[in-house]
């Protein structure tokens, strides 16, 4: 209460409300080491009713983690560790970014995951060392938010037994109870989603909480969802079960009479009685007990297992084995070539068999994204089979997003794959691993309105452009099968070509076959790393440079040809990443796309928004691109229609020059 009032911002009413089921939680049942918040081996607590950040920040400070007294005081200000809602990287103690509600409790189910695929491929007979339970803290919000509906189903199809949600269900929200919007029987959807339902009526019985959570962590067969019934502010006469006691200051008044009922001093501010700080030290003795109990269970397993034991160092440490690309193909020359998700298939399976903890799936659309494993002994994670690679998402592509991003802040190096079009529905999630600099990696095919017949409802036009929008998110699109290798080994030590940026990456790919590249003719395929490259030179200065990404670099290189023969001086510039590009020197930049060449023309099959600062504002160019939707027809008529052809591009490049028939005429 004091935090929020000093902050004049904030929520308190749920901290006040959940303050003995959070107090029951971390006392009775968690195990955690405040002393190093990252131990392997710890459970895991996520507050997705991310407004509550306080409770969680007073949890934390007196469960000793490193949030002091003086934090808590900055609480939402700048530079503080405690945010107003809680940021992973930040505040020890916070194991993933909420805020945007039912996005922490999704995030709990790839944490759940991860435990499971560790413990399946990592326990041994006699070797008991990954066991740990995750916890959630959801609201009403969650509640109500579909991705919390999409990441319990696939939980509870999954049989997460090692997950428990606890819903506080105090009924209300910003704008008042949720009788005005919210009738549902969570407990009945939560068995149709065959979790272990239980409720507790009354959030101050913590001896009623503790029956349940140990109910919860005894229930081996199913996810445990535990309803606690409680009073938003509890305490506080005039604010208690309003809606105003969810997003602003109690007011000082209102705190007093609040601390009055509590027992409390009122005139004490920010106070910690003695015999709570003493318990501290008791804490922190507790939790280096536990972990040094768990360093002798590793050291004896390193003894029996030791390349085992090996790779749990490199997962902890975020590291690669030593070979994870040595079978990756080089792709020969072929004018026919094939499709991006199909090279991406190929290196993709190169890579899994050396590189164990890469795990991942799609959001029901592995047969079209081609993200399936199918090496022997890949096979698929299911309720049974927890040491399975291959996940099936279901069509959620919104939970999705949000289990990736638990799965990778548990160390797994984990993909998920859907249609371009549909990256809308994970936009989320997508943008919290940005957030969070966690390297998720998507793989997203059906790229442009190379979807032919499928028509403008599948043919993404401004999603390019919406990705390349999101900071930390490198978006790369690869015009040939070389280039999607060079596009993995980017997804896969994005901190190798981004100035120590470790940001998710998304692999873009067309289902269309590109033709692969001679690149005894044209630049090697690692020119991707710097996310444009000259691909194609003239002899001599360039008068023209021709941008494409994609499919669309084809047409560029046959264009390029075509101007030579003729006498015109044209340079091809590969552009698969802004961000990569970004990232270069002004040196290597003005090397590509030199200022004293001032025409140029993009070709891309998307949005042409954005592209201005490539071409340069002031300069003399043009992007052939969409300004409105795709249509459904065979691909052949529809890049005709929009002038995604070379000849196209010719006449452009000509009209730019002046050296088109209109010009000379």
């Amino acid at each position: 209460m004091d935090a929020v009032q000093k902050a004049n911002s904030g929520h308190p009413g749920t901290a006040m409300a959940m303050a003995p089921v959070i107090h029951t939680l971390f006392d009775r049942f968690l195990r955690f080491n405040p002393a190093d918040p990252k131990w392997p081996n710890r459970d895991r607590f996520v507050l997705s009713a991310g407004h509550a950040s306080m409770l969680l920040y007073s949890a934390l400070h007196i469960n000793g983690y490193d949030v002091t007294l003086g934090d808590i005081q900055s609480f939402r200000q700048l530079h503080s560790k405690c945010a107003g809602h809680p940021e992973y990287g930040l505040c020890p103690g916070v194991e993933t970014t909420t805020g945007p509600l039912g996005q922490g409790v999704a995030t709990s189910v790839g944490m759940a995951i991860a435990e499971r695929w560790l413990a399946a491929r990592y326990n041994k007979p006699g070797h008991e060392i990954v066991a740990y339970n995750v916890f959630a803290l959801a609201g009403d919000g969650c509640m109500m938010e579909g991705i919390s509906g999409e990441a319990a189903s696939l939980a509870g199809h999954l049989g997460l037994s090692n997950l428990t949600w606890i819903y506080d269900n105090n009924h209300i929200t910003i704008e008042g109870n949720t009788a005005l919007a919210f009738s549902e029987d969570v407990a009945a959807r939560f068995m149709g989603y065959h979790w272990n339902v239980q409720r507790v009526g009354d959030a101050n019985d913590l001896e009623q909480i503790e029956r349940a959570i140990s109910t919860a962590l005894a229930e081996s067969e199913r996810p445990s969802l535990i309803i606690v019934d409680s009073h938003i502010a509890y305490g506080a006469p005039h604010k208690q079960d309003t809606s105003g006691a969810h997003g602003e200051p109690l007011g000082e008044d209102e705190i007093r009479l609040a601390k009055q009922a509590y027992g409390w001093d009122p005139d004490k501010h920010f106070y910690v009685p003695p015999q709570v700080q003493d318990r501290v030290a008791t804490i922190r003795e507790r939790g280096a007990a536990r972990q040094a109990e768990w360093a002798a269970k590793l050291a004896a397993y390193r003894a029996e297992y030791p390349d085992l034991a090996a790779e749990l160092d490199l997962i902890h440490s975020g590291g690669l084995p030593e070979g994870w690309d040595k079978a990756i193909p080089a792709f020969q020359p072929d004018e026919k070539g094939l499709a991006g998700r199909d090279a991406s298939a190929q290196v993709l399976n190169a890579i899994a068999p050396n590189l164990p903890w890469l795990i991942g799936g799609a959001a029901d659309l592995a047969p079209s994204t081609k993200t399936r494993l199918t090496f022997e002994g890949a096979g698929d994670f299911q309720r049974g089979s927890y040491e399975g690679r291959n996940l099936h998402f279901g069509i959620r592509e919104h939970a999705m997003g949000a289990i990736l991003n638990g799965m990778t802040l548990s160390g797994l190096r984990a993909y998920g794959s859907g249609f371009l079009i549909f990256s809308d529905y994970g936009r989320a999630p997508l943008r919290l691993a940005s957030l969070m600099e966690q390297p998720v990696i998507y793989v997203f095919s059906h790229d442009s309105i190379g979807v032919g017949e499928d028509g403008p409802t599948h043919q993404p036009i401004e999603h390019l452009a919406s990705l390349r929008a999101i900071p930390h998110l490198i978006d790369l699109r690869p015009a040939d099968a070389n280039e999607v290798v060079e596009a993995w080994r980017v997804a896969l030590e994005p901190e190798k070509y981004t100035s120590g940026d470790r940001g998710p990456v998304a692999i873009i790919l067309s289902r269309q076959a590109l033709p692969t590249f001679d690149r005894a003719k044209l630049a090697p395929a690692s020119g991707l790393r710097r996310g444009a490259y000259v691909l194609a030179d003239s002899q001599g200065a360039p008068e023209i440079i021709l941008i494409g990404t994609g499919s669309e670099v084809q047409w560029c290189v046959a264009a390029h040809q075509q101007l030579q023969a003729e006498g015109i001086r044209s340079r091809v510039v590969s552009m698969p990443s802004w961000e990569l590009y970004e990232h270069q020197p002004r040196e290597y930049r003005e090397s590509v796309l030199p200022q004293s060449c001032r025409k140029r023309i993009v070709v891309e099959m998307a949005s042409t928004f954005g592209w201005g600062q490539h071409i340069g504002l002031d300069l003399d160019g043009t992007v052939i691109g969409r300004k409105d939707y795709g249509a459904s027809a065979p691909l052949k008529e529809l890049l005709k229609e929009f002038g995604f052809t070379t000849e196209h591009i010719v006449a452009e490049a000509k009209k730019l020059l002046g050296r088109d028939r209109a010009s000379i005429a």
